[in-house]
């Protein structure tokens, strides 16, 4: 097969080109990297804040929450009822039905109350203590790959060059939008506005 086609090239000088693909990278296998540290840094901060969020499942609103007095904006829980235990997730003082997923989940037989299911945290069973080493360990691979990228890329003018909007940009951003919503995406070397 490829003496036909070698062949085939040398008796027709055109034929090579149509048929030759070559494989440009658009990023430095250093950029490639530090965003796939980036994307695995995030997915286990991700999964262990769920844990986190496990120990305590409600948000505040001001810098104290109390007994004497409620400002929860978000809460996951379980509660008992007389079809038995249920799950529930409060958004602004609206309740929602959300057992098998959130506030009561687990196998058929073993549920258990539980904000996140166990299938969705790291670890899958509850332990505040290792989850906080985990989150605050990718959080520290997080800061630093993005410093030390921030620092080459400032020194190696491609902040400057490629990254920082430009007017023009800033005047095909509607369009960029709507092209985005649309799925019309233009693959150009340059940086589109919305990736910029």
């Amino acid at each position: 097969m490829e003496s036909v086609a070698r062949s085939q090239s040398a008796a027709d000088p055109g034929a090579s080109a149509s048929n030759d693909k070559t494989l440009i990278y658009r990023q430095s296998r250093w950029t490639r990297l530090t965003h796939w540290l980036w994307a695995i840094s995030l997915f286990f901060m991700l999964l262990s804040g769920l844990q986190i969020f496990n120990a305590r499942p409600q948000l505040y609103i001001g810098k104290e929450s109390g007994f004497e007095y409620n400002n929860t904006i978000f809460a996951i829980g379980a509660e008992n009822s007389d079809a038995g235990p249920r799950g529930y997730t409060e958004i602004f003082g609206h309740r929602f039905d959300t057992t098998g997923v959130l506030g009561w989940s687990g196998p058929a037989g073993q549920e258990t109350s539980r904000a996140f299911p166990s299938w969705a945290t790291i670890p899958s069973y509850y332990d505040l203590g290792t989850a906080r080493v985990i989150h605050f360990f990718f959080a520290w691979i997080l800061a630093t790959t993005l410093i030390v990228w921030f620092v080459a890329s400032t020194v190696n003018g491609h902040l400057r060059r490629d990254l920082a909007p430009r007017l023009d940009d800033l005047k095909r951003l509607p369009q960029d939008i709507v092209d985005h919503a649309k799925l019309k995406f233009h693959h150009t070397r340059e940086y589109n506005t919305l990736q910029k």
